[in-house]
C-alpha cells in the first residue's frame, strides 16, 4: 500500500476505489429489487445471486477505499453515509429496472465492460487491487455468461421478446460511452500502473457486445449522443430516490448495530 501511496496521490487513489466500488454497490441493490419479484423461480434465485456477487465485491473495493483515504470511515459509512453527489458510479448502473428485457440489457452491457476492467485489474501494480479483481473476476465470468444467453435467446426468440430487447438496447445505448471517457484520475492511476485507462477497454467491449447482439438478431444502434457525469457526481434523479430506500435505516437510526 505504501508503495501504491508513493506513486500516486491517495486522494486520487480513493476517489478511483470508490468508482468501482459504487458500480458494484449500485448494480447490487438495483438487481436485488427483483428478489422476490422475477417471473420465474429459477431467474429470481440467479438475480440474487448477481445482486450477493456485487455487494461482495463492493465491500471489497470500499474497504479498500476507506483504509486509503485514512479519515477513520469504513466501507458501510460510504455506502450508506453519502449523499448521491458524493457517489461515482456510472450512469448506466443507476437505471431503473424497467421490464425484464431492460434488466437483462443493462447488465449485459456492464458485464461485458466489467469483465475487461477486471482482467486488466488483475495485473495491476497495486497487490490489494488485483487480489480482488482476481476474485471477482470469477464471478463476473459467469454474470457475463449467464447475461449474454438471455440476451440472445430472448433477443432471437418470440416477436415480443425480440421488441423488448431491441427497446432496452436502444434505451440504454447511451449510457454505454461513459464507462470508456478517460479523465484525470483515471490518467493518474493509469499512470501508476493500477488500472488501465477506460478508453483502452473499449474494443474488447465492442466486440464482445456485437457478437452477441448479432447472435441475438439486434441491430447495434451505432454512434449516438451518450450521457456523462456519474464519475463526477453528476448523477440523474433515479440515483436520490435508490438512496433513500437504501440508505432507510441507517439514516433513521445512526450507528445503529445488530
Amino acid at each position: 500500500m505504501t508503495s501504491t501511496l508513493q506513486a500516486v496521490d491517495g486522494t486520487i487513489f480513493a476517489e478511483w476505489l470508490q468508482r468501482v466500488g459504487d458500480n458494484s454497490l449500485i448494480l447490487g441493490h438495483r438487481v436485488s429489487e427483483w428478489c422476490g419479484h422475477a417471473p420465474a423461480l429459477e431467474e429470481d434465485i440467479a438475480l440474487a445471486n448477481t445482486a450477493l456477487d456485487l455487494i461482495g465485491q463492493c465491500q471489497l473495493w470500499l474497504g479498500l477505499a476507506a483504509e486509503v483515504e485514512g479519515k477513520g470511515r469504513s466501507a458501510d459509512q460510504l455506502a450508506f453515509l453519502r449523499d448521491a453527489g458524493g457517489f461515482r458510479n456510472l450512469l448506466l448502473v443507476e437505471r431503473p429496472n424497467g421490464d425484464f428485457a431492460q434488466t437483462l440489457m443493462r447488465q449485459f452491457l456492464f458485464d461485458a465492460w466489467h469483465i475487461e476492467l477486471l482482467r486488466a485489474l488483475a495485473t495491476s501494480t497495486d497487490p490489494r487491487v488485483a487480489e480482488i479483481a482476481a476474485k471477482a473476476e470469477k464471478e463476473v465470468a459467469y454474470h457475463l455468461e449467464r447475461s449474454a444467453d438471455l440476451v440472445i435467446r430472448l433477443g432471437d426468440g418470440s416477436p415480443e421478446s425480440h421488441a423488448r430487447m431491441d427497446k432496452a438496447l436502444k434505451s440504454l445505448w447511451a449510457y454505454t460511452g461513459e464507462m470508456f471517457l478517460d479523465d484525470a484520475t483515471d490518467q493518474a492511476v493509469a499512470k501508476a500502473g493500477i488500472a488501465p485507462l477506460p478508453s483502452t477497454l473499449k474494443a474488447a467491449w465492442e466486440a464482445t457486445v456485437n457478437a452477441v447482439l448479432a447472435e441475438a438478431t439486434l441491430e447495434n444502434p451505432g454512434q449516438t449522443w451518450q450521457h456523462k457525469g456519474g464519475k463526477q457526481g453528476i448523477h440523474s434523479e433515479h440515483l436520490g430516490f435508490l438512496l433513500a430506500e437504501m440508505q432507510f435505516l441507517q439514516r433513521a437510526y445512526p450507528g445503529a448495530s445488530w
